[in-house]
C-alpha cells in the first residue's frame, strides 16, 4: 500500500509524514522546506493516490480478509517502518491517517514517540451523544455522489475541504483526488464515513497533538477536544482559525511552528 516512498531531510528525529483520502505526498510540499532544516521525513504515497486496483467494495463473505480497512493499513505502515529499520518516531497522520497511525500505535508502541493527528477524527457519523459532522442522509447522500459523478463531486468537495481562495493548495488536492477512480473513491468513503474507531483512542498511550482547522467541513472541532478527553495518554489541541481540513497546506508557516514546539529536534 505504501508506494513512491523518499527520506528527506537530517535530524536525529523522524517524522513520518501519512496522507489521507484522495491526497498524496503532494499535500505536505507546503512544509517540506521548513520541516527538513531540523527532522528526517519519511514521506510516501498510500497506493490509492493512483486509484489502485486493490481498493473494492469488501465481499460478502467479511470473514475473508481484504486490504480494504483501517487495521490493513495500519498494518501496511508497521510494515514500513519495520522494512525501513525505524521506530521511535513521530507519526504526522492527515485525516483518515490519524487513525491509521493510532491503530498502528497500539500494536506496536516502540515505533511511535508520538502522534501529530491532523483533522483526524474516529467516527464521522452523529450520534445523540457525540458530534461526527455526519448524519446517516449527508453520508448516504456524499457516497451516492460519489457513485454518479465523481468528477463533480471532487470538484465541490476540494474546494469546500481546502476552505481557501489561494488556488495553488486547492489546485494541489484537487489534481491527486481526480486521479482516483470512481471505484476506489467510493469504496474508501465507505470505509471513512461508516467507521467507528472511537474505542482504539482509550488504548493510545503515545503522547498526542491533535491539530484541526476551525472551519474544516470534515470534521467539527468538537471531535479534536472529543479525541483529546478519550486518548489513555497526554494529548494537546491546536486549533488554527480560519482554516479547513488541510492547515499543513492552507497555513503552512503556524503548522511548522507547531511540530517544532511540540516535537523538539
Amino acid at each position: 500500500m505504501a508506494v513512491n516512498r523518499s527520506i528527506v531531510g537530517s535530524g536525529k528525529v523522524t517524522l513520518v509524514l501519512s496522507h489521507g483520502y484522495g491526497g498524496s505526498r503532494a499535500v505536505w510540499d507546503a512544509v517540506v522546506p521548513q520541516l527538513s532544516l531540523n527532522y528526517q521525513l519519511l514521506l510516501f504515497d498510500w497506493n490509492f493516490t493512483a486509484g489502485a486496483a486493490f481498493l473494492r467494495p469488501a465481499p460478502l463473505d467479511s470473514s475473508q480478509p481484504t486490504d480494504f480497512s483501517f487495521e490493513a493499513f495500519a498494518d501496511e505502515l508497521i510494515s514500513l517502518l519495520d522494512e525501513i529499520k525505524m521506530k521511535g518516531v513521530v507519526f504526522v497522520g492527515h485525516s483518515m491517517s490519524g487513525m491509521i497511525g493510532c491503530i498502528a500505535s497500539v500494536k506496536r508502541p516502540e515505533l511511535f514517540a508520538h502522534l501529530l493527528l491532523v483533522s483526524a477524527s474516529p467516527r464521522y457519523m452523529n450520534l445523540e451523544d457525540y458530534e461526527g459532522g455526519f448524519d446517516v442522509p449527508m453520508i448516504e447522500s456524499l457516497l451516492n455522489s460519489i457513485r454518479s459523478d465523481f468528477h463533480s463531486w471532487s470538484e465541490s468537495f476540494a474546494a469546500a475541504a481546502m476552505a481557501t481562495d489561494d488556488p495553488i493548495p486547492l489546485q494541489k488536492f484537487r489534481a491527486s483526488l481526480q486521479a482516483m477512480n470512481r471505484e476506489s473513491a467510493l469504496a474508501l468513503g465507505e470505509m471513512i464515513f461508516y467507521s467507528d474507531l472511537r474505542h482504539v483512542l482509550r488504548k493510545v498511550e503515545a503522547p498526542c497533538t491533535i491539530i484541526q482547522g476551525a472551519n474544516d467541513i470534515a470534521v467539527p472541532v468538537a471531535v479534536a477536544h472529543y479525541m483529546k478527553s478519550e486518548i489513555k495518554g497526554k494529548a494537546t489541541v491546536e486549533i488554527i482559525e480560519n482554516h479547513g481540513h488541510f492547515p499543513q497546506l492552507t497555513s503552512p508557516a503556524r503548522f511548522v511552528r507547531i511540530v517544532e514546539r511540540e516535537v523538539k529536534y
